[in-house]
């Protein structure tokens, strides 16, 4: 699509902060007006509108994408977010250690194991472990202390924490990263881990570093997803 305005700006509004292109409301998908919650959101997803050249790339703008996806989720699809979050309790990454490599297995521990402790005393969430793919079946008291968790969060917020869960694959450093316990770095790094150390062995292709580059990108919109959602 080529681009039809030439300036992006806020303006407040009844849902807080509204973007506006030469004075017209932006839409989302489900065809409601783009406001946020906070002026420094709304001011960083009207920057990327800004930043457009001459034909629009909706790639380039992860933050319109996140709180067009918060503005059309309805009370329903919230509930599916939240169902689907607590599964991510059922088969987080971070319960998962190498089998038969003892180096990577210790330095899962020595990165991993933080981010259960830290689950285990904010949220009385108490992970068991697995060596290798076979699956193990989480305390139904933790899923349920998560869903919890997660339940409490607006529909921004929890836009936020389900992009950074379903790029790691841990709903634990998802909510890290929204507590401010870890940065968008740590979390990419903890959620990489394996990827990277196999690297390091056999060096890496192509397809692999494109991969975990796509982690990183993803990891660190929702980090400023999340952030502009707490800067005012």
């Amino acid at each position: 699509m080529k681009r039809f305005y030439s300036d992006a700006a806020v303006v407040p509004a009844d849902e807080g902060y509204a973007v506006v292109l030469d004075g017209r409301p932006v839409k989302t998908p489900g065809q409601r007006p783009v406001a946020a919650p906070t002026r420094a959101l709304a001011e960083a997803v009207a920057e990327e509108w800004q930043a457009q050249g001459e034909t629009l790339d909706p790639a380039a703008m992860p933050l319109a994408r996140s709180l067009n996806s918060a503005i059309d989720t309805s009370d329903e699809q919230r509930a599916a977010v939240v169902t689907s979050l607590s599964r991510y309790a059922e088969t987080d990454l971070l319960c998962y250690r190498a089998a038969g490599q003892p180096d990577l297995a210790e330095r899962q521990r020595y990165l991993w194991q933080p981010y259960l402790d830290w689950a285990a005393e904010r949220f009385a969430a108490r992970f068991a472990l697995a060596e290798g793919v076979m699956p193990v079946v989480q305390p139904q008291a933790t899923v349920d202390a998560l869903a919890a968790a997660v339940a409490r969060f607006d529909r921004f917020r929890l836009t936020g924490v389900h992009l950074a869960a379903g790029v790691t694959g841990s709903v634990v450093l998802a909510l890290a990263l929204e507590a401010r316990f870890a940065s968008a770095e740590q979390v990419w790094t903890a959620a990489s881990l394996d990827e990277a150390f196999q690297a390091e062995l056999w060096g890496e292709d192509s397809e692999a570093a494109e991969r975990r580059a796509g982690i990183a990108a993803e990891v660190r919109a929702a980090d400023r997803f999340l952030s502009l959602l707490d800067a005012g």
